[in-house]
């Protein structure tokens, strides 16, 4: 699963959105996914319900959350998302974050070996979260993940497929 290829093949880049509650922000991170086919509103639920159960397991660092939820539940296929908020959104947990990368994903070996290397090649690109907040189009943020690729994070991935 690739990042960039999946953001163009579910239109799932959504850019300057605004919501009033961590769960709108997390629902809004799910929409392209079920627009696309990816995901069900099951899906959508079924991180609502690990969150409240959990906490918000899934805020990767400062301003960035990653909303997922048990892999296969509400997933049709392996699939990611992306979307930017004008103003965070706080969690239960007092964080705020204004980029939700949301993860769709078939099986729990996706998660790690595929997705994770992934995002955290393209978070650890400087002041990435101000940049992707900054972004006014889609391109701007698929230039951003191409830029990813050169991370020692992927070394020896196959990120063609």
């Amino acid at each position: 699963m690739n990042l960039k290829s999946s953001f163009i093949d579910n239109q799932s880049i959504r850019l300057g959105l605004s919501a009033k509650t961590w769960q709108e922000a997390v629902h809004k991170s799910v929409e392209p996914l079920i627009e696309s086919g990816a995901a069900t509103e099951e899906y959508y639920e079924a991180i609502i319900a690990s969150t409240e159960e959990y906490g918000p397991y899934y805020i990767l660092m400062p301003g960035m959350a990653m909303p997922h939820a048990q892999a296969g539940v509400g997933v049709n296929r392996d699939a990611f998302s992306l979307i930017t908020l004008t103003e965070p959104v706080t969690f239960s947990d007092g964080k705020e974050v204004s980029v939700l990368l949301c993860l769709a994903a078939t099986s729990a070996d996706i998660h790690t070996t595929v997705a994770i290397p992934q995002i955290v090649a393209l978070f650890e690109l400087e002041n990435s979260i101000e940049r992707l907040v900054n972004c006014k189009t889609a391109e701007e943020v698929l230039a951003m993940v191409e830029e990813s690729k050169s991370s020692p994070f992927l070394e020896g991935m196959d990120l063609e497929s």
